[in-house]
């Protein structure tokens, strides 16, 4: 039977620790964990380590580490650069989702026909972990806070830039391109990108792409990109 998972964001370099309070009483009073059991544990940075049980304590649980692995990041580093999305489940869902598949990065834009601009980054952050810990992945993606399209495409990225988009224009097949790399793809609102963001990200570089022949909503769209991109 696989050991529990759980997310500790700061791991010391000590034997022995106490648990975060969350932990120590998912640990003790739901799962009813007794001294010398055992867990894993995960920073979401690529270490995840097997610890034991040595003091129960449903606020602070202590645990001694043993075994210690770091998984590297991939060299193919996935940003998806998504509008914010009317309904906030079915974003909830793309975070979720996107965590799963392995995505390295998500950045929720505001564009210009983007309709609702509500985001709660605290619920966020907790979905990314959950679907971290769900999926027995070390590493958690990186989630930043709402940005405006133009300062966003503005910043300068090292790796491939990719927009898709519904307008008719010359596009290349998210497949065909063969870069190994990091790769970043922007992705529009219900409404699309305006015209006048489709120009400025070409002018910035962004490579338009074809996501298929079927209008997708937005976190389709995105959901779509990720798994092709992830899995190239």
């Amino acid at each position: 039977m696989a050991l529990p998972y759980f997310y500790e964001k700061n791991i010391p370099a000590t034997s022995s620790f106490f648990l975060a309070e969350e932990t120590s009483r998912h640990c003790i009073q739901v799962l009813r964990m007794k001294v010398g059991e055992q867990l894993l544990l995960t920073d979401g940075c690529g270490n995840l380590c097997t610890a034991t049980i040595i003091k129960e304590d449903k606020k602070h649980c202590a645990v001694s580490l043993s075994a210690i692995t770091n998984t590297p990041a991939t060299t193919r580093r996935v940003t998806i650069a998504v509008s914010l999305i009317k309904n906030n489940t079915r974003l909830e869902w793309l975070i979720e989702k996107a965590t799963e598949i392995g995505v390295s990065a998500i950045v929720p834009l505001i564009c210009q026909r983007t309709e609702k601009q509500n985001f709660r980054p605290e619920r966020m952050q907790a979905i990314l972990i959950s679907a971290m810990l769900q999926s027995r992945r070390n590493w958690l993606p990186a989630l930043t806070a709402p940005v405006h399209f133009t300062a966003f495409i503005k910043e300068g990225y090292e790796g491939q830039k990719l927009i898709a988009h519904c307008e008719e224009a010359q596009k290349q097949t998210i497949t065909n391109l063969a870069s190994a790399g990091s790769v970043q793809i922007l992705i529009g609102p219900e409404g699309d990108f305006s015209p006048s963001e489709i120009d400025l990200a070409v002018q910035q570089g962004y490579i338009p792409v074809s996501l298929g022949y079927t209008r997708l909503r937005t976190e389709t769209a995105a959901m779509v990109a990720a798994t092709l991109l992830v899995n190239h």
